[in-house]
Formats: C-alpha cells, sequence, structure tokens
C-alpha cells in the first residue's frame, strides 16, 4: 500500500508514537484495554508470518500465547529478573513452536488446522495438570510488576512497553517481508513444489516460520501476568486463539498493519459492546460477518487494493546475459537405466539417455507413456526404484527436489508454478542463489534477474504480481526464473502448451540460445513441430519404456515409433462390413467453437458434426485441442464463442447435467469412476438423469456384454484394474440412453489385450446403432471403427474426411509426428 521504502516505516513510528501519547494522556482502565490492543497485534504479527506468509493455518496460538505468560509468571517468580524472562519466553516458545512444525508438517489444510487445536487443548490441560509449577486450576498470583532501574512498572508503563513492543514487531515484520527469507515464505505458500524446485526446503522454510510465529506470541504473552498479576488456564481459552485468527483477517493476512487494525477491533468493539451484557458477544459475532463479507481481504488489504500504486523505475537489464548463464566444458545428465512403480504399475523402466551441454534432449511419446515421470525423478519429485542419475560425478538418485536443485538441475512444468504474490521480477530474484535463506540483496540482482527476462522474451512490466499474467507471459518468466539459479541442467514440461504458433516458434529459438550457453536443455514436449526443429537427440517412450532413440529424422520413421503414436493394425476391432448410409441431419452438430483455459484459445473456430448412428474419430497430437472439445460439447467447459446443438437444442450455455439430461453421456479421460461405489452401484447412477425408470434388465444386458464387470459386480469400483474401470465408464455411459456416446481416451493406460478387447466392445456399440464420437491418442486403431473423422492441429480442423481416406493420408502422420 505504501510504495516508499520509508513510507511504511515512517507509518509505523506514527502509529507508535500515537500509541505512546494515547497511553500518556489517558488514565485506569484505558491503561489495560490499550495494553490489550497492543499485546493482541504483537500475538496477530506472530499469526500474520503463519498465516499471511507461508499460508498455514493455526487455531492454537492462544498455547503460544499461555507459554510465555507462564514461563515469564514462573520465572519472575524463582527470582529470575522479568527483562531475562521476556526473551526466555520467547526462546521457549520458539522451540515449541519448532517442535509442533515437526508433526504439523506432515499435514495440511483442514488437518493442520486440527493439530493446532489440540495443540491448544495440551497445553490448557498441561497447565491443569501442571501441579505446584503452574498453579493448577487456580493459576499463578504475581505479586507486583518488573522494575527499571528503580522504576515500578504499573499499568501505564507496561501499556508503553506494550505499545512500543508491537511497533517493533510491526516493523520487524515488514523488514520479514522484504527479505528473502520472507519471500521464500511467500513462494512456500504460492508454490511449494516450485520453491523445492529452486533450492528451497519447504520444511524448513514452514518450521521457521512456525518458530519465528510461536516467539512473537509468547512474547506478547509474558507481559499478561504484571499487567493481569494473575493467570490461570482460564485465562486462554480455545476462543482467545480465535480472536487473534480475527484480528488477522479482519486487518488483512498479510500486510502489516493488518494485525494491528485486526486487534483494534477485536478488543475495542467488545469493550465498546460491553453494555449490551450477554448480548454483547453475538452482536460482535455478526458485525465480523459484515466485515469480512464485505472486504473478503481484510480492512488494509481491501484499501491496499483501492489505493493508487506508482510503478517504480524499471531496473535497467545487465549488458551481458551470457555471462550469467555461460558455462564452459561442463559434464552431461546421464540416467541411466531408472523406473519407479505406483501400486505395482511400472510407470517407467530401464529409461537410459545421457543430456549433453549445449544441446537439445527431447523425450517425447504419446499419453501415459511416462515422460513427466522420468522429469520427476531427475528432478527429486519420485525416489528411483532402480538406475542412477548422475551429474558433475554425483549420483542425484532419490536426493530431495531442493537438493537436487542446488546440484545445478532446474524445471518448469506443464501447468506454470510462479509465485502468484510475488512480482515478476522478485520470483527471478529469489532464484539468483537456489536454496539461500539467508543472504544480502546485492545491488546487481534486479539488473541480472531483468535481464533473464528480457533474455527469455518476456516485454511486459517487472512489476506486476505474477499471478495476473498471461499464459504466454507465465511461461516466458518461469523460464526465466529457472535460469536465474545458472543451472548446468535445464528440465523443460511441455513449455508450448497453449502457445500459438507464433510464440511456439519464437520459443524454440529461445531453447537454442539456452543451449548454446552450454546448458543440458531435457525437453517433453507433444508439438512436435517445435521438437524436430530443435531437438539435437530424441528418446521417445511408450508405456513407460523406451522404444527408440536418435536424430529427430531417425525417429520419425521408425515403425516403433509409427506405431506408437498411430497404433497398430493387429486388433479384432473391425470396420462395417458396409459403409454407413443414414440420415443426414447431425445429432450434434458444432460451428465455430472456441474455448481454452487461458488468454490464448484451445479451440478455434472448431466445426463438427455426427449424424444418428455414426461413429466419428476425433485425432490430433497431444495438445490439438481433442479432449478440450469434448469438455466444451460436454457442458464441463463454457465455450467463447460458438454454436453447439445436440438434436436442435442450443446447449452451449446449459450446465452439465442438463446437456446430460438431454442426451449427451461423456466417458471422460480418466475413467474417473466413483471408486468407493460399487460396480452396480456406479452403473445405476449412469440412468440418474434420464426420465424412464431404471428396469433390471437393463444392467443384466449390460454385465452380459461386459463378463468381466459381471464377475465383480459387488466389488468397490476403486478396486477393479483399469481396463476394468474403463468398462465401468462405458457401461455406466451406456445406461443414461445417450442420443450419442462421447469416449475420451478409452485406451489411455491399458494393456494392450485390454484396448483390443475394448475396441471390440465399441465394435459391436456401432454396429448395434449406437452414436459415438471418439478421441484416442491411437488414431489408426480409432480410425478401425470410425466411419469418419477429424484431425485437429492447434485447435483448429485441419483435415477432414471418411476413415479410410484419413488412414492413407501422410497429413495425419505430421499431424503426429511433424512433417518430414
Amino acid at each position: 500500500m505504501l510504495r516508499s521504502p520509508l513510507a511504511m516505516p515512517l507509518a509505523i513510528a506514527g502509529l507508535t508514537l500515537a500509541g505512546l501519547a494515547l497511553v500518556l494522556v489517558s488514565s485506569g482502565y484505558a491503561h489495560f484495554v490499550i495494553a490489550l490492543v497492543a499485546l493482541t497485534a504483537i500475538a496477530g504479527t506472530g499469526l500474520n508470518v503463519l498465516l499471511g506468509l507461508t499460508g498455514l493455518m493455526s487455531f492454537g496460538h492462544a498455547g503460544f500465547y499461555a507459554i510465555g505468560a507462564y514461563a515469564s509468571a514462573i520465572l519472575t517468580l524463582a527470582g529470575v529478573s522479568f527483562w531475562l524472562a521476556l526473551p526466555a519466553a520467547a526462546l521457549i516458545g520458539a522451540g515449541i513452536g519448532g517442535l509442533l512444525a515437526i508433526p504439523a508438517m506432515r499435514v495440511k489444510g483442514p488437518y493442520l488446522a486440527m493439530v493446532t487445536i489440540a495443540f491448544g487443548f495440551i497445553v490448557e490441560h498441561g497447565l491443569i495438570e501442571g501441579g505446584a509449577l503452574t498453579g493448577g486450576q487456580n493459576g499463578l498470583v504475581v505479586i507486583g510488576g518488573p522494575t527499571l532501574f528503580g522504576h515500578a512498572f504499573l499499568e501505564r508503563e507496561l501499556a508503553l512497553l506494550s505499545v512500543l513492543g508491537a511497533g517493533g514487531a510491526l516493523y520487524g515484520f515488514h523488514r520479514l517481508a522484504l527479505s528473502r527469507l520472507g519471500r521464500a515464505m511467500r513462494a512456500v505458500r504460492d508454490a511449494d513444489v516450485a520453491a523445492a524446485s529452486l533450492g528451497f526446503d519447504p520444511v524448513r522454510v514452514k518450521t521457521l516460520a512456525f518458530a519465528i510465529s510461536a516467539a512473537l506470541t509468547a512474547l506478547a504473552g509474558a507481559v499478561l501476568p504484571p499487567l493481569m498479576l494473575f493467570i490461570a488456564p482460564s485465562s486462554f481459552p480455545f476462543s482467545q486463539s480465535i480472536l487473534f485468527v480475527l484480528s488477522v483477517v479482519v486487518g488483512g493476512a498479510g500486510t502489516v498493519l493488518g494485525p494491528l487494525v485486526g486487534a483494534l477491533v477485536t478488543v475495542l468493539l467488545p469493550e465498546l459492546l460491553a453494555g449490551l451484557a450477554e448480548y454483547r458477544l453475538l452482536f460482535f459475532g455478526l458485525a465480523t460477518l459484515v466485515v469480512l463479507w464485505l472486504v473478503p481481504s481484510g480492512l488494509i488489504g481491501t484499501l491496499a487494493r483501492l489505493l493508487p500504486k506508482p510503478a517504480p523505475e524499471p531496473p535497467r537489464p545487465s549488458p551481458d546475459v551470457t555471462r550469467l548463464l555461460y558455462r564452459r566444458g561442463g559434464e552431461p545428465l546421464a540416467i541411466e537405466g531408472i523406473g519407479i512403480a505406483f501400486g505395482g504399475i511400472r510407470a517407467a523402466e530401464g529409461v537410459s539417455v545421457t543430456a549433453a551441454p549445449g544441446a537439445v534432449t527431447s523425450l517425447i511419446g504419446p499419453n501415459g507413456a511416462g515422460k513427466t515421470t522420468v522429469l520427476n525423478m531427475v528432478s527429486g519429485f519420485y525416489r528411483p526404484d532402480a538406475g542412477a542419475i548422475r551429474l558433475a560425478g554425483a549420483d542425484l538418485a532419490g536426493a530431495p527436489a531442493h537438493a537436487i536443485a542446488r546440484a545445478g538441475i532446474a524445471r518448469t512444468y506443464q501447468t506454470t508454478r510462479l509465485f502468484g504474490s510475488l512480482s515478476v521480477l522478485d520470483n527471478v530474484v529469489l532464484a539468483l542463489d537456489p536454496g539461500r535463506l539467508w543472504r544480502w540483496p546485492r545491488a546487481g540482482d534486479a539488473r541480472d534477474a531483468a535481464a533473464l527476462l528480457d533474455f527469455a522474451g518476456y516485454e511486459g512490466r517487472l512489476d506486476r504480481p505474477a499471478g495476473e499474467l498471461p499464459h504466454v507471459d507465465r511461461r516466458l518468466v518461469e523460464i526465466a526464473r529457472a535460469l536465474a539459479g545458472r543451472p548446468r541442467v535445464l528440465l523443460l514440461d511441455e513449455p508450448a502448451a497453449g502457445l500459438t504458433r507464433a510464440d511456439t516458434d519464437a520459443l524454440g529459438g529461445l531453447l537454442r540460445r539456452i543451449a548454446g550457453c552450454g546448458i543440458a536443455v531435457v525437453l517433453v514436449e507433444h508439438d512436435m513441430p517445435l521438437v524436430m526443429s530443435v531437438s539435437d537427440h530424441v528418446l521417445v517412450m511408450d508405456a513407460g519404456q523406451p522404444i527408440a532413440a536418435g536424430t529427430p529424422a531417425a525417429v520419425r520413421t521408425d515403425p516403433a515409433v509409427l506405431r506408437a503414436y498411430l497404433g497398430g493394425a493387429d486388433t479384432p476391432a473391425r470396420p462395417r462390413e458396409t459403409p454407413w448410409r443414414g440420415p443426414a441431419d447431425a445429432v450434434l452438430f458444432a460451428q465455430g467453437l472456441t474455448a481454452g483455459y487461458g488468454a490464448a484459445p484451445v479451440l478455434d473456430a472448431l466445426a463438427l458434426e455426427v449424424r444418428p448412428g455414426e461413429t466419428v474419430a476425433l485425432l490430433g497430437a497431444n495438445g490439438a485441442g481433442k479432449s478440450t472439445a469434448m469438455r466444451s460439447l460436454a457442458g464441463l467447459l463454457r465455450p467463447v464463442t460458438g454454436t453447439i446443438l445436440l438434436d436442435d437444442v442450443a446447449i452451449a450455455a446449459l450446465p452439465a447435467h442438463r446437456i446430460a439430461r438431454l442426451g449427451l453421456a461423456l466417458v471422460p479421460e480418466g475413467r474417473q469412476v466413483f471408486p468407493e461405489l460399487t460396480v452396480i452401484e456406479n452403473m445405476r447412477l449412469g440412468a440418474h438423469g434420464r426420465a424412464e425408470a431404471l428396469d433390471p434388465a437393463e444392467i443384466e444386458a449390460l454385465l452380459d456384454r461386459f463378463p468381466r464387470l459381471r464377475e465383480r459386480a459387488g466389488s468397490r469400483a476403486g478396486l477393479l484394474s483399469g481396463g476394468e474401470q474403463q468398462m465401468l465408464a462405458i457401461a455406466r455411459g451406456l445406461m443414461a440412453k445417450p442420443r450419442i456416446l462421447l469416449l475420451d481416451e478409452p485406451s489411455l493406460g491399458l494393456a494392450p489385450a485390454m484396448i483390443n478387447a475394448l475396441y471390440a466392445v465399441v465394435a459391436e456399440l456401432r454396429d448395434q446403432g449406437v452414436t459415438i464420437l471418439i478421441v484416442d491418442q491411437m488414431a489408426a486403431l480409432a480410425l478401425t471403427v470410425a466411419d469418419r473423422g477429424y484431425v485437429l492441429e492447434q485447435g483448429r480442423v485441419v483435415t477432414a474426411g471418411s476413415a479410410a481416406e484419413l488412414a492413407a493420408d501422410k497429413a495425419l502422420e505430421a499431424a503426429y509426428l511433424g512433417a518430414a
């Protein structure tokens, strides 16, 4: 909110002086209230470190408040000076906070909140059972307050001390939020996986946040005994933790002044409503709900959004960016026979490849081939079951992600994972020294970060929050951030996803420039023109295993590669015995369909139609927009523009459940059966949206069609194999008696025998007159059962025709593997 470097410190100083003046001009009970506001602000600031910076919720901070109070009281009653008891209480709180973080970091979300609630109750009952040390249920009586240079501290002096403490806590939070540690906390909150890939250990960062938060809250509690002269377990109820949370949320989580404003509301409002007696808490709760409803970002957070934000002068980029990146004579990344299994399924096995410095090495393959799994093993997010990952003489297999990042391996992700609350520039600056939490900023950091962003092709504002960037800019900033740590190896996971052709071409040039700096680039990508144009070496995978390797020209013509992408002909599925002859009026019609997930559309003026009883295949390489088309037709993704008609009824603006009831049944990619329900229960749910009653004979007929489902009719769907789940998903779709059945990637992740059985069923359904629109990575297989097909590239139909015409068309091969 305050952009000048001195504005916030001056604001804190001014508020602190105002608080001190208020203490000096007031008397009596007002001193106690002012002190309570200040102590709540200190405790709220501590919680703000946890909630506002790290995104962790705690409903147990009254426990730390109590620990600080009892530590201070016990030490002073034992003869220790109050001025020594204060830091001792903070250190005790920090230690216990760090210990609490150990179990707390194993859980997230509501489970973390439950752990902190349990901690609060443990502290409360521990104090009750503490015997002579804590005074048990009766508490402790503190006789007399502290002294300083012979001057006794009464309520006025303690109020002054509390106000000074609140000012110091707010300034400390301000400095922490601007520091590298504070930015690392926000990075862990926004994207902990990406933070780990920059060398930051999320567990360590969160533990430090817990310790700092607990120390501040315990420090606030340490002032309570001389202020109240009596403390007991009942002084720290669970509701006190709720008030701390409210003070942060009402004021504005993550803002510097939010805890102070929240403390004024949560402490003063009940005091002002004291005349309402037993109704005051009711009115306080209603007032709080109104505030949170009107300003969900908190009072200070909302005010910050409304005030103008002057743009700072952008830093001048460093003149020679290659100085930051260039590596001479680096060692290659050697991946030797790595593999991993999930629940008995081999996701990758025997994968070996060498990524040379200064070269682009690409991993390609159809969906489910295991490419991203390999990247996750190399970058430390999965631990390989076998094999080695060697770089610079060290075996990194099984090392944690933050350790691998520090060893010189950086990466980007399929879905960009920027730190949305940080600016574009801060995203890159944070990555300059991988994993270092304690580092004084250098004068050249901003210039180096600006140079890297310029090198990546980013042309937007450097102070813009990364969460507000369009898709293309997010890709470029993520690449610049990955380069900031001067990596030996750069892993890129589908960087061209969602980009236009022009942006993809520019990305290809960037990858060659990165490789030209001596960095080993490992690329996982589905855009075959990009892969074939930039790669020096290509490894092709299918079903978790390498099937070919070599130059782009060599793998493009390899029969095993063509079979993996287009499918084989050895299947019991068969074409129609006679060509389809049916009504000309379409059951499903789409025209000018444009849809996507961000600024860049995935579908671009898509047009298709499916006639009654016809089977139509929608084909194209991964990322061409096939599944997006299916989601748009089914109402799961609202089209931006275009027309969709189902039996002449416009459905583009209808919700998915209404479309399903009109007769469109989607069998989604990944099957998505209801795992806790039985096979029969899943099938019954398929008939939920239709008008006519369910006849038990229908279930029997489908069980006859899928004998393997009959054998497991009473089993939970989550226990079925992948192929059995796919059969169940199709059976569930057929239970709706749809006008058209949409099959999205039915062969994905299935064994060849199961694929053959599945396509035999699809052929039977076709012959019985079921209208089908099918998307499948196995293009040749889909064309075997289809009557017609459409081929997509970049969200547009580039080729359409009969199944026989498309099977013989070289344009289909080019759509999957790029032009020769």
